[in-house]
C-alpha cells in the first residue's frame, strides 16, 4: 500500500533550572492532551474520499486484503490508518502536480516522503548532528575547564538543557504525536529561556560571589524559573497558542543576541584576539539561518525543507559556541593566575 519513502502527519504546524527537573517538568506537563490544526490539504474532498476508501478496503476486520505493516513501521507505531493517510497525501499530492496545481500541506506539514517509517529524515539527522555538538561541547566543558571557575556549572547545564532539546527534536520529527511535538516545543522555549538566562550571568558576572551579585542573581534566576513555569501553564492550561510561542521565543533570542554581539565587539575592541569576535559570529549565523524559517516552501526530493535546513544551520555556530566558551574560560583563569602572581 506505501513505498518506504514516506511521510504521514496526523498533528499541527511547527513553529521550538536545572536540567534534570526541568525535563521532568516538560515531561509531565507535556502528558496533557492537545488539540490538532487542519490544512488545505485534508479538507480536499479527494483526500477524505481517498483516506476513507482506504480504510474500508484495508483496515477494516473483515478486509479480504488486510494491510501487512513492515516491523520498522510498527516499531515507529505506524498504524493501518495512518498508513492509508500517508498514502492518500501522495496520491493527492501527485495528482495535483500533474494537473499543475501546487503542492499543499496536510494536517499543517508539507507531504515528505519518509525513510524506514521516520517522517522527516533531514530534519532527524540534522537533528543529531546538533545532539552530537553539544555532546562533544559538554565533554570540552567537563574536561577543558577547572572545576574551580564559577561559570563552568552554567555552562554545564548550557549542554545538559541542549542535549535535552534535540533529544525531543530528533524524536518528534522521527515521529510526529501531540506529546513528541509537544515537549519538543517546550524543551526549545525552555532551551531558548536558559539562553537569555545564562547570557547576562556571563556577561555582567553575575556568578562572583560577592553580596550583591549573589542577591542579583538569585533575583534573576528566580525570574527566569517563574517565566518558563506561566509559559508552560500557559500553553498547556489556557491555549496552546503558536504565535504567541514563536514570539516569545523570538524576543528572548533576540534579546540575548543583542546582548552577546554587544558584549563580542566590547571585548574584541579592547583587546583585538580573534577568538573574543566568535560570540557575535555565532549570534549573527544563527539569525541568518533563523530566516530559513520563514522561507517555509514545499520541501526538495520530497524530504528536504526550510524547517530542516533551519537546524542544518545551527550545528557550525554551535561548534563554535562551546569553543569559545572554553577558551574564554582558560583566558580569565589565565588572567586571573596573573594578577596573583
Amino acid at each position: 500500500m506505501t513505498t518506504d519513502s514516506e511521510n504521514m502527519m496526523p498533528s499541527r504546524p511547527r513553529l521550538r533550572l536545572r536540567p534534570a527537573k526541568t525535563i521532568l517538568v516538560v515531561v509531565l506537563l507535556a502528558l496533557f492532551c492537545g488539540q490538532a490544526t487542519a490544512s488545505l490539504g485534508d479538507r480536499l474532498p479527494e483526500f477524505k474520499r481517498c483516506v476513507q476508501v482506504c480504510a474500508q478496503e484495508n483496515c477494516s476486520p473483515v478486509s479480504e486484503t488486510p494491510t501487512e505493516i513492515p516491523i520498522h513501521r510498527r516499531l515507529l507505531l505506524w498504524t493501518c490508518p495512518q498508513e492509508c493517510d500517508y498514502t492518500c497525501q501522495h496520491i493527492v499530492t501527485a495528482s495535483r502536480v500533474a494537473a499543475g496545481k501546487r503542492v499543499t500541506q496536510f494536517h499543517g506539514k508539507w507531504p515528505f516522503h519518509r525513510i524506514f517509517g521516520v517522517q522527516e529524515p533531514f530534519s532527524v539527522v540534522f537533528s543529531l548532528g546538533n545532539l552530537w555538538v553539544h555532546w562533544r561541547g559538554l565533554e570540552k566543558i567537563k574536561n577543558g575547564i577547572p572545576n574551580r571557575y564559577t561559570l563552568k556549572k552554567f555552562y554545564v547545564w548550557f549542554a545538559q538543557i541542549g542535549i535535552a532539546t534535540w533529544i525531543f527534536s530528533t524524536v518528534f520529527h522521527m515521529r510526529d504525536f501531540n506529546l513528541t511535538e509537544e515537549l519538543d516545543y517546550l524543551a526549545a522555549g525552555g532551551s531558548v529561556l536558559y539562553g537569555m538566562y545564562y547570557a547576562p550571568v556571563r556577561i555582567f558576572r553575575l556568578d562572583v560571589p560577592i553580596p550583591r551579585r549573589e542577591s542579583v542573581l538569585r533575583l534573576w534566576t528566580t525570574l527566569c524559573i517563574c517565566a518558563y513555569v506561566v509559559h508552560v501553564l500557559y500553553l498547556k492550561l489556557v491555549k496552546w497558542d503558536y504565535g504567541y510561542n514563536m514570539t516569545a521565543n523570538v524576543v528572548l533570542g533576540v534579546l540575548q543576541n543583542a546582548l552577546w554581539s554587544w558584549f563580542s565587539w566590547k571585548q574584541y575592541s579592547k583587546s583585538q584576539r580573534p577568538w573574543t569576535a566568535w560570540p557575535g559570529i555565532a549570534v549573527a549565523w544563527v539569525m541568518m539561518a533563523m530566516s530559513l524559517e520563514l522561507l517555509d516552501f514545499p520541501p526538495i526530493w520530497g524530504s528536504l525543507d526550510a524547517h530542516s535546513l533551519w537546524h542544518a544551520g545551527t550545528i557550525f555556530p554551535a561548534i563554535l559556541w562551546y569553543s569559545f566558551l572554553v577558551k574564554d574560560a582558560q583566558d580569565d583563569i589565565a588572567g586571573a593566575n596573573r594578577i596573583k602572581s
